[in-house]
C-alpha cells in the first residue's frame, strides 16, 4: 500500500501578479495563509491553475522554491513539474525535491503527444530520477493525451508513482484503474463537480480550483466522505454546484482569477494569451458567490 502524499483537499492555487507583471510574493504569502487557516490539506504550486504554462523557467522555480519555503511543512507542498520533455520534467523533478517539495504533479506529454508506450517510458524515467513522489495527470481535454487503464496498472507498480489526478471524467476508465491497480495507485479528482462519486470509489480526495475562494467547503466535502457520510457530502457539493459551474464558464483559469478578484485578492490579472472573462461571465461570476454566502 502506498501511502498518499495528501488527503483531502489540496487547492491548484492560482499565481497573483503586480501590475508590472512580476509574481506578487507579498500577495502570495497572504493566499496561501489564509488557505492554510481555512484548513486546506496541501497547495499545488505551478499547476494549470497557477498559470505555469505562461511563467518562464526562472520564475517556475522561484515559484516552487518559494512555496516550500513560506509553507515550511505546514502542509504537503506539490509543485507542478510536467513537460512535454522528458529531459526538462526530469529537471524540474529534481529541483523541486531539493527545494523540499513532497509531491511533483506531472501532466501528460501534450502537442507533441505520444503512445501509451512512450507514457510509461517517460514516466518512468521521471519516477526513476530521484525519490520524490509524482503524480501523474490525466487531463485530455489539455493534452489530447489519456490514459488507459492498463498503462496506469504498469505505472503502479514503481515505487515513486503515488497517485493520479483524475480530469478525464470518465469514470468508466477510472473504476477500471482502480480496480486494477487497488492501493498501488491513490486517485484525487481533478474536477470539483466529481469529488463525492470518486471518493465513493476509494478516491483519496480531490486537487480543487474551488478551494481558492471557499477552501473550508472543499475541505468538508472530503471529509463528509472519509467519515462515510456521503448523502451529507453530496448535498454539500450540490450546494455549491453553480458556484463550481461559474468557475469553469471560461477556460481554467480566467474565471477563478476574476472571482479571487471579486473578493478583494489582488491576483493583478491575467499573462496572456488568456484574457479578461465577459462581461456577462464576470456578473454571472459574482452572482454565484454572492449565492454561495462569499464576502465581496
Amino acid at each position: 500500500m502506498k501511502k498518499p502524499v495528501f488527503t483531502g483537499a489540496a487547492v491548484a492555487i492560482i499565481t497573483p501578479f503586480k501590475s508590472t507583471g512580476e509574481v506578487d510574493y507579498e500577495e502570495f504569502g497572504k493566499i496561501i495563509d489564509h488557505q492554510i487557516a481555512h484548513d486546506t490539506d496541501a497547495i499545488v504550486v505551478c499547476g494549470t491553475t497557477g498559470e505555469a504554462s505562461a511563467l518562464h523557467d526562472k520564475e517556475h522555480r522561484e515559484a516552487i522554491a518559494w512555496c516550500c519555503e513560506h509553507v515550511n511543512h505546514r502542509v504537503p507542498v506539490i509543485a507542478g513539474t510536467g513537460s512535454n520533455d522528458t529531459a526538462y520534467a526530469i529537471e524540474l523533478t529534481k529541483f523541486a525535491a531539493e527545494c523540499g517539495a513532497d509531491a511533483g504533479l506531472s501532466v501528460t506529454p501534450y502537442y507533441n503527444k505520444t503512445t501509451q508506450r512512450g507514457l510509461i517510458a517517460h514516466y518512468t524515467a521521471i519516477a526513476d530520477c530521484c525519490d520524490l513522489p509524482v503524480i501523474l495527470y490525466n487531463v485530455p481535454s489539455r493534452t489530447g493525451v489519456c490514459f488507459t487503464a492498463d498503462t496506469l496498472y504498469e505505472l503502479s507498480k514503481h515505487p515513486n508513482i503515488n497517485g493520479l489526478k483524475a480530469a478525464s471524467g470518465n469514470f468508466s476508465l477510472l473504476a477500471e484503474a482502480m480496480a486494477k491497480c487497488g492501493d498501488n495507485l491513490n486517485v484525487w479528482s481533478g474536477n470539483d463537480d466529481q469529488i463525492v462519486p470518486l471518493m465513493s470509489l476509494g478516491g483519496k480526495g480531490v486537487i480543487s480550483v474551488l478551494s481558492n475562494v471557499a477552501p473550508q467547503v472543499a475541505h468538508d466535502i472530503t471529509q463528509l466522505c472519509f467519515d462515510n457520510r456521503y448523502p451529507e457530502a453530496a448535498k454539500l457539493q450540490l450546494q455549491y454546484h453553480d458556484l463550481i459551474d461559474s468557475l469553469f464558464c471560461e477556460v481554467n483559469p480566467i474565471p477563478v482569477k476574476k472571482a479571487m478578484e471579486l473578493l478583494g485578492w489582488k491576483v493583478g490579472g491575467l499573462r496572456l494569451p488568456l484574457v479578461e472573462p465577459s462581461e456577462e461571465h464576470i456578473a454571472y461570476i459574482k452572482r454565484e458567490l454572492e449565492n454561495a454566502g462569499c464576502k465581496i
